[in-house]
């Protein structure tokens, strides 16, 4: 199988560098599109489902939000982009590894790429994975790639 979509998703931690290098280089040998998805957790901001009782406040709050996440995206598809035929990024709100099986489906992703964190014992229990939970329900191969540093 040779991609002609890559996906890559970045939470903007230093744990995701090592994978956008190699999702851009794996765009590059593949002449792949590469799209850069950005998952805000919804569970970190708010219930979404509470949208039309929340304050304007908070509503300027996830605008804010928005715009950090777009410039941060632009950076990281400025960072990769050099020799690739096609970088488009993307932001979503919701549950990381939900949204990013669901995008990638809908997009017709060939490969997923993402870092993990490397969290073991009570923290990888508490928090979860959100990597594991990619590779266990996406519909095509999943790259994870380790971070260079344990958390």
């Amino acid at each position: 199988m040779v991609p002609k979509k890559i996906l890559f998703c970045t939470d903007f931690s230093p744990n995701s560098r090592p994978a956008c290098r190699l999702a851009a280089d794996y765009a590059a040998a593949f002449g792949a599109e590469l799209l850069i998805l950005h998952v805000v957790s919804s569970r970190l901001i708010g219930y979404p489902t509470f949208e039309d009782r929340v304050a304007e406040d908070l509503a300027e709050l996830d605008q804010s939000i928005d715009q950090i996440v777009r410039e941060e995206l632009e950076t990281v598809a400025k960072g990769c982009s050099l020799g690739l035929p096609t970088v488009r990024t993307f932001l979503r709100s919701g549950q990381p590894a939900v949204e990013i099986v669901r995008f990638s489906m809908k997009n017709a992703a060939d490969l997923i790429v993402l870092g993990t964190h490397g969290w073991t014992g009570l923290r990888h229990l508490l928090l979860g994975s959100t990597a594991e939970n990619v590779i266990r329900t996406a519909h095509c191969p999943v790259l994870s790639v380790k971070s260079l540093r344990t958390a």
